[in-house]
């Protein structure tokens, strides 16, 4: 049995994952549209619905706010869902925001409340991007940038909505130009052997190396500084890859002797001032949307499948958390870390960039391709959550016959 048929979805132990896209004007046929309307390519606030103050809680004064609503309606999945991850690409000029609410329903037909899991911004000069914490009950809880559902009480639905806001001065709303959601179920005993072969062993993709260790103690006042910067300086290299990243004028407030700037420029502009940290994964998916490129957080179910998107020309991001000895020669963190996957070697091991290196020289590793797989798809070691990041020109791979579309 190959790579490609494992998780099919007739087995109860594999994990199960499926991602909805709103990234065409087809795709709003069914969406409850309010105020906005699919114009060139994006969602736009086309006509004010209502007004509002909104109170920054972190130290922007409360300003006044025009808003349009998008909801996509009640979407059913193809199975219980434990995990939901909303992901967006949107362009946010100064003066604008976004607003990502989520609600769900069970088996039973209940419904929850609305959950707010995410106040977005690209800058941070008018209103500070943010997560709200506290936000649990019986049907779940947030936990920064996931809602997880509460032991026993599964999602069969949900429903998505998205305010587009301006302040009354801004010349021009928000822009969407896409947002998803992926629903992911993952067997407690779940035990998945190694995946086969899928077209990608002797392929590297050619992903600049930065590690985030030579950014130790700079600007901690976002995430304490570089040492805990595995997020931005993946998606950092990302954007660079393919050749786009901010504009010198941009990065003046950076230390002139930093050799990669961007880096630290990163870390800022995916900064979550509520989470206080930079690894919230839907913002470095938003992030990259100021390039032009396009984003998106999911769950992949194997190797084989991440494969896809190496051949396909599309280095992954990948999070992953372990334990000391479970990938030979990682750079640990007990917080967990990301890693970009860039290609396998001819017998099928994992090329990553590692940047929780010393140097950009060691951020080239080579890791066994059964323990990274272990470790990544594992429940405990990130379930098989990756963020990717791509120009719009160059189109997804095609999803696994036979299995739930999870890109």
């Amino acid at each position: 049995m190959t790579g490609e048929n494992r998780g099919r979805s007739d087995d109860p132990t594999a994990p199960r994952a499926v991602l909805h896209r709103w990234s065409e004007a087809r795709h709003f046929d069914d969406a409850v549209l309010g105020g906005t309307a699919w114009s060139d390519g994006a969602l736009r606030l086309e006509s004010v619905e209502g007004d509002e103050t909104f109170v920054d809680q972190h130290g922007h004064a409360a300003l006044e706010w025009q808003y349009a609503t998008c909801s996509t309606g009640w979407r059913e999945l193809p199975f219980p869902a434990e995990e939901l991850i909303p992901s967006w690409t949107a362009l946010t000029p100064a003066g604008t925001r976004l607003m990502v609410r989520l609600r769900v329903r069970d088996e039973d037909g209940n419904v929850s409340p609305w959950y707010v899991m995410a106040h977005w911004a690209s800058g941070d000069e008018v209103v500070h991007r943010t997560t709200v914490p506290g936000q649990t009950g019986p049907f779940g809880a947030v936990d920064v940038d996931v809602f997880v559902a509460a032991p026993g009480r599964p999602v069969l639905a949900y429903d998505l909505e998205v305010r587009l806001a301006r302040t009354q001065d801004a010349p021009e709303g928000p822009a969407v130009r896409a947002f998803h959601v992926a629903a992911s179920s993952t067997p407690p005993d779940h035990r998945q052997p190694v995946s086969g072969p899928a077209g990608a062993w002797g392929t590297v993709l050619d992903v600049p190396r930065r590690s985030q260790e030579l950014h130790t103690g700079h600007s901690p006042q976002w995430d304490g500084g570089g040492e805990a910067w595995s997020a931005p300086t993946c998606t950092s290299m990302l954007v660079e890859y393919f050749g786009h990243g901010p504009a010198d004028g941009e990065m003046t407030w950076i230390d002139p002797a930093d050799t990669a700037p961007q880096v630290d420029f990163t870390a800022r502009a995916v900064y979550d001032y509520a989470y206080k940290g930079c690894g919230n994964w839907a913002f470095n998916a938003a992030h990259p949307a100021r390039y032009g490129l396009d984003g998106m957080v999911t769950r992949l179910r194997s190797l084989s499948e991440l494969e896809r998107f190496i051949s396909a020309g599309i280095p992954i991001a990948t999070a992953q958390s372990f334990r000391i000895g479970e990938l030979a020669g990682a750079g640990f963190s007990p917080a967990g870390s990301i890693k970009i996957v860039c290609g396998f070697t001819t017998e099928g091991d994992v090329v990553v960039n590692d940047p929780l290196s010393a140097t950009d020289e060691e951020v080239r590793r080579i890791y066994p391709r059964g323990e990274f797989e272990r470790v990544w798809l594992s429940e405990s070691g990130g379930g098989g959550v990756v963020y990717l990041v791509h120009p719009p020109e160059l189109p997804l791979p095609a999803n696994v016959p036979g299995l739930e579309p999870n890109w």
